[in-house]
Parts: structure tokens; C-alpha cells; sequence
């Protein structure tokens, strides 16, 4: 068995799963709230990961709920090659519930501004762009996605700015989890894999363009998004990465892309998305799922190897959550799960969001600099909130 801590222990632990279905139109979700786990399970080492992702899956098959995350650094046990930093944290932990709560529906304090500060200056910026375009240049990669993190203190109600978070980042996949030591504020809008049977769902989100001041530029920076090759090739590349990554798991000849360069709606930015379907091969458990896609590309970059050894050199510390995964295993073994940008992560006070982009040939450092600026625009807008 995986390494257990066994709740509910002496501190509440509250958790909050606002998920669309990425199957239908959107207006459809999973909205459920969960009180203390009646267990947690934890790997702290890469050679605990995979037993952690099988209990979750035989106990949500014997009628739980799991709910739970993976650090980027849990990739590492899946494949030695994978080269990160020292993990802050568990590199997976999943609360185990029998019941699902009434979502809360009372309103919650307000949230003050919260100020933020950047880790990474202009001038390290340039560095970098210029050090990934070298290394694109010489063949080691075709694509990059450089992160660095924002920080801020924070000492208010940790649920209340996740309310806050959701409302300046609504329609994703949003979760908030408490696991004692930290809280996970999860409003990203990009879906890593939606497992239903043996069917799977991946949503790779590559490309962004700001919205406009006015319902013309608006659809004017929609349609640039849609048709400027820089986007496209972002795009993609990672779809085809993906195609690869699901074809160790999926039936012969399954693999699919039925949607390409699709462009959807966020409140500060347009984002695009694709989607790559397939039949999974009898037997794949979740494990394996994990074991063909993690980390997602659209947060690694391409080829993966390459791209995590270069992120590792660039990016001075562990992402963390960041770029992991967030998720849900319902009864009888359905999982979705986020890649876990736009997250904020509260150990104390101590708030910390990391912001990125996808870095390719074409890219400019004066667009994608305005890109982050753009991405981290929902941290200030989430300063009121509701249910």
C-alpha cells in the first residue's frame, strides 16, 4: 500500500471541485464540496507516485471520491530522464471522501487587493529568450515554456480569494484544496485529460492574444490568434507531442484530433485551444495515464526531455503544483483532471502564482513579456467575491 496519512486529523481540511464538463458546451459541471478526508494519501519520493495513483483508482472504483494533486516534479517517476528540481512538497496527495457536500452557498468576506511582486526582471527575461532561441536554433528543441513565479503575502480567508479567483477566472476548472500544510487555489482554464472508460479527452491550450477595448478588436485579435503561423506552430507542436504521448496508451489507429486551433474566451485573454481523442487500450489504469502524459506538453514543450532539462537549468526552483496536476477520480473511476496554470499556492502567508509561456523560433521578448502581463491580469481582479 501507498503511504498513508490517516484523517481527518485535528484540523478541518475543506475542499472545492467547480469543474466544466469538457464534453458538452460548458454550461455543464461537476460542483462539489467535501469536508475532512476520511484518508490522505501521499508520496514523498517518485518511487511513491504510482502506488498513490493506484489506491486512488481502486478506492474510487470501490465507490470514493478522491480528490488530489501532482507537483511537476512528480514527474520524475515516471521517467528518469525527466530532469527537475527537489520537490517543495508532496509530490502527490489525494484526500479520500465518501460524501459529497452541499456546494456553499452563504456569502463570503471580501477580498483586499492583494499586491504582488516578481521574482524574474526584464533584463533575466531577455537572457532567457535569447538562451532558448540559441537552443532552438541548434536543434535541441522546437519549443519552450519558460515560467517564473509571482509572490505575494497574504493573511485573509484562503477560500474566500479562491471565490474571488473563480469569479476573475470563471467557466475552467477550478479547485481549491486544503491539505493542512497548504492551500491549492486552482482556476485554470486548460483541461489535461478527461478520462471517462476507455475513452480520453486531452485539451492542449497553446496560443493566447489579448481581448480588445471594443467588440471589433476584440474579434480582430481572435481571428489573429486563429490564422498568425507563430500561434499555429505553438499549437500545433504540441498536439502532435500529445499524439505521441497517447499512442503508448491508446488502440491502434484511435488517435485523433477533432478539433484543431480552437479559440475560446477567457476574461483578459483569448486562448487557443485543441483536442486530441483516443480508445485506451484494455487494462490502462490511471497510472499509466499518467505514465504516457505527464507533465502535459503545453507546459513542458517539445521535445519533452529537452524541454524539462532546459527548464530546469533556466528556472531556479521547483514550479510545485504549478504546471502539475489538479483533479477528481469520482466513483467508479471517471477522472479530470487540470494542468494547474493560473494556480495560486498559500503555504502561511506566503502566496506564490507562477505566470509562462510557450517560447518558439518567431516568438518576440516584447510580445511574450506583454503575454505574461496579460496571463497574470485575473490576480487583480479577483478582490470581491461570491459562491
Amino acid at each position: 500500500m501507498p503511504p498513508t496519512d490517516k484523517g481527518p486529523g485535528a484540523r478541518l481540511l475543506s475542499t472545492l471541485i467547480d469543474f466544466a464538463d469538457p464534453r458538452t458546451d460548458g454550461a455543464t459541471r461537476l460542483r462539489a464540496a467535501f469536508g475532512a478526508p476520511v484518508r490522505v494519501l501521499v508520496a514523498h519520493a517518485p518511487h511513491e507516485v504510482r502506488p498513490v495513483l493506484e489506491a486512488v483508482e481502486a478506492l474510487a472504483r470501490e465507490g470514493r471520491w478522491c480528490v488530489g494533486h501532482l507537483r511537476y516534479e512528480a514527474a520524475a517517476a515516471f521517467d528518469p530522464a525527466f530532469d527537475v528540481h527537489t520537490a517543495d512538497g508532496p509530490l502527490a496527495w489525494f484526500g479520500v471522501h465518501d460524501e459529497v457536500l452541499p456546494w456553499p452557498d452563504a456569502p463570503v468576506p471580501a477580498v483586499a487587493p492583494v499586491a504582488w511582486t516578481a521574482d524574474l526582471s526584464r533584463e533575466a527575461f531577455d537572457r532567457n529568450m535569447a538562451a532558448i532561441h540559441r537552443a532552438i536554433a541548434d536543434g535541441v528543441l522546437y519549443q519552450l515554456n519558460y515560467t517564473a513565479p509571482l509572490r505575494a503575502a497574504f493573511d485573509g480567508d484562503a477560500q474566500a480569494w479562491f471565490h474571488a479567483l473563480r469569479q476573475a477566472q470563471p467557466n475552467g476548472y477550478g479547485a481549491f484544496i486544503d491539505t493542512g500544510d497548504e492551500q491549492v487555489l486552482s482556476v485554470s482554464p486548460e483541461l489535461f485529460f478527461d478520462r471517462d472508460g476507455d475513452r480520453i479527452l486531452v485539451r492542449p491550450m497553446k496560443g493566447t492574444a489579448p481581448r480588445g477595448a471594443t467588440p471589433a478588436e476584440d474579434a480582430a485579435h481572435a481571428l489573429r490568434l486563429r490564422t498568425v503561423p507563430k500561434e499555429r506552430a505553438e499549437n500545433v507542436m504540441i498536439v502532435d507531442l500529445i499524439r505521441n504521448d497517447l499512442s503508448r496508451v491508446a488502440q491502434p489507429f484511435s488517435v485523433r484530433v477533432p478539433r484543431l486551433f480552437h479559440t475560446e474566451a477567457l476574461p483578459t485573454v483569448w486562448q487557443m485551444t485543441s483536442d486530441v481523442e483516443a480508445r485506451l487500450r484494455e487494462g490502462t489504469t490511471l497510472a499509466d495515464l499518467f505514465a504516457a502524459l505527464f507533465p502535459c506538453g503545453s507546459i513542458t514543450g517539445a521535445p519533452k526531455v529537452s524541454a524539462m532539462h532546459m527548464i530546469r537549468a533556466l528556472e531556479p526552483e521547483a514550479r510545485g503544483v504549478y504546471c502539475g496536476a489538479v483533479g477528481v477520480v469520482r466513483p467508479g473511476g471517471h477522472a479530470t483532471f487540470n494542468v494547474p496554470i493560473r494556480t495560486v499556492t498559500l503555504h502561511g502567508n506566503a502566496a506564490r502564482c507562477g505566470i509562462g509561456s510557450g517560447i518558439t523560433a518567431d516568438a518576440q521578448a516584447d510580445a511574450e513579456w506583454d503575454e505574461w502581463r496579460h496571463k497574470r491580469a485575473f490576480l487583480g481582479a479577483a478582490v470581491s467575491s461570491q459562491p
